[in-house]
């Protein structure tokens, strides 16, 4: 430990949503707060690429409960779902409206509320089909100008600083430096698992960080086999999947080039197979607009039987509904017009590090907020835009509790550095082999024997990184092992769980198809 350790009151890990609200909530209260963040720009956060909206519970906060415990295929936890719904408008109106102006679209008589898939009625506030970016702009800008508020950003959390039960601060990296930071409070807001994945609607860099290291660290971690899959990131075949060099995937999927949000559905959008035939009512009642778990599951489904599935956009007027996501459909080349194509892709992670309703984890002066925390919302399965609302009010009631406490340094875990470096390629290629497992076999449907395949698997990779650990640091490798922790977890509770329920649905392989019975 240096002479003058480096203290901070609450150290927010993640300049999502849930880490700004949780960085306002805190410094609200009187605390300096420093906000560490991988990201060095915008679009470097999940939130900034959220499209669909942000739903509120409007006069109907019991409607707004049952459409998300109908989502969930009933697995959410009522009490959370209760502390949403509850806090939903005013959250939204102190912070989005308020404090911040976010420019949501109007109609003639005042907001325009929109509907998504599985919602009972219009509750969605939105700013075309990039409401993401329209809030997560302003909200960085009034953080960043906040002067209870530091932000260190291109900054990666490599390890937490604990003791007897108790998180003491964390390790942090920057331009190859790494620094112990001690706080009274540490809030882990670090955001999704795309990179898990080969394609994913996801940023870059979103790695499992704040899983991986409350789990080393010794936190509870529940539903971690949730992982929900949007059923219509328009792929393009001609580019690869992340972290590829060319190979792999399935059903023919290339790369996600945008998440063609779940709203176009909404307003009379339509999927077909090759065919040309829409095919979505033969799987639910709700057709288009059924539950994502079940729309991942058809569209997969279809494009393996017929080769592929489009978004039929003609039903509605898509450039002027539309314009942003017109834009992204001229920029690569597709002509809307003749339907846009889609897959599924990794999307969202319902479960991770337990919390209450507080944010508050198992260890003591931890919270967990967004999309790496487990608040009991979600279930099996997210309704859609409840994402970025959860992770305002979690936030918000996180940083205000994390508030309050005095940092105490301690001594510092030792991070070694005396081997030599990694040879340039292993980071990526360790990635590329645990993405090609994650893909076969723990994607929209699971086989219990591949689950068990995967964990061994993912249990070697682990093991191989933990020996590189002990006498190296880097960022990338520090990645590699919460990304290995993480994917071993989603792995473990997917072969844990026997019941198929929301976004995890088990299938036999071994098992012949039935026979047909047409003539």
């Amino acid at each position: 430990m240096t002479d003058d350790p480096i203290t901070t009151d609450v150290l927010v890990v993640g300049s999502g949503i849930a880490g700004l609200a949780a960085a306002l909530a805190a410094a609200r209260e009187g605390d300096d707060v420093t906000l560490a963040t991988k990201a060095t720009r915008p679009e470097g956060s999940s939130s900034w690429w959220a499209q669909g909206g942000i739903a509120i519970s409007r006069d109907t906060p019991e409607e707004f409960k049952d459409d998300i415990m109908a989502a969930s295929d009933g697995t959410a936890d009522p009490d959370a779902v209760d502390v949403l719904v509850e806090n939903a408008n005013a959250a939204v109106e102190d912070v989005l409206l308020e404090t911040l102006d976010v420019d949501f679209d109007q109609n003639g008589s005042g907001h325009d509320f929109t509907r998504e898939a599985a919602h009972s009625e219009d509750r969605i506030l939105h700013v075309d089909a990039s409401t993401g970016k329209h809030i997560h702009v302003p909200f960085l800008n009034y953080i960043d100008d906040h002067d209870g508020v530091g932000i260190l950003d291109d900054t990666a959390a490599l390890e937490l600083i604990r003791h007897e039960g108790r998180v003491h601060g964390a390790m942090l990296e920057s331009d190859g430096e790494v620094t112990p930071y001690f706080a009274g409070s540490v809030v882990l807001a670090t955001g999704g698992i795309g990179d898990l994945y080969p394609r994913t609607t996801n940023p870059d860099n979103t790695t499992g960080d704040g899983i991986g290291m409350a789990a080393l660290a010794g936190a509870e971690v529940e539903d971690m086999e949730y992982v929900q899959f949007h059923p219509t990131a328009c792929t393009l075949d001609s580019e690869p999947p992340r972290g590829s060099d060319g190979g792999g995937g399935t059903a023919g999927a290339g790369d996600v080039a945008f998440l063609v949000s779940e709203a176009v559905r909404g307003e009379g959008g339509l999927l077909r197979n090759g065919k040309g035939e829409r095919f979505m009512p033969d799987y639910h009642a709700d057709a288009e607009l059924a539950p994502r778990d079940v729309v991942a599951r058809a569209v997969k489904a279809e494009r393996e039987a017929t080769g592929e599935v489009t978004l039929d956009v003609s039903p509605l007027d898509f450039a002027d509904e539309f314009p942003n996501l017109a834009d992204r459909c001229k920029e690569h080349g597709i002509d809307w017009t003749e339907g846009i194509p889609v897959a599924p892709a990794e999307h969202f992670l319902c479960g991770g590090v337990s919390v209450d309703d507080r944010g508050r984890t198992t260890l003591d002066r931890l919270y967990a907020v967004g999309e790496c925390s487990r608040t009991g919302v979600h279930g099996a399965n997210r309704l859609a835009s409840t994402s970025l609302l959860e992770g305002l009010v979690w936030g918000l009631r996180a940083g205000e509790d994390a508030a309050g406490a005095e940092p105490e340094p301690i001594e510092a875990p030792e991070l070694l550095e005396r081997d030599p470096d990694l040879p340039e390629r292993f980071a990526r290629d360790k990635f590329q082999r645990l993405t090609r497992v994650m893909d076969e076999n723990v994607g929209v449907e699971r086989d219990p024997a591949d689950l068990q395949r995967a964990m061994a698997v993912l249990r070697r990779l682990k093991g191989e990184v933990d020996a590189y650990v002990r006498t190296r640091t880097s960022r990338s490798l520090y990645e590699l092992r919460h990304a290995s922790v993480t994917a071993l977890l989603i792995a473990r509770h997917a072969a844990e769980n026997e019941e198929s329920v929301g976004t995890h649905n088990l299938v036999d392989a071994s098992e012949e198809p039935p026979e047909s019975t047409a003539d």
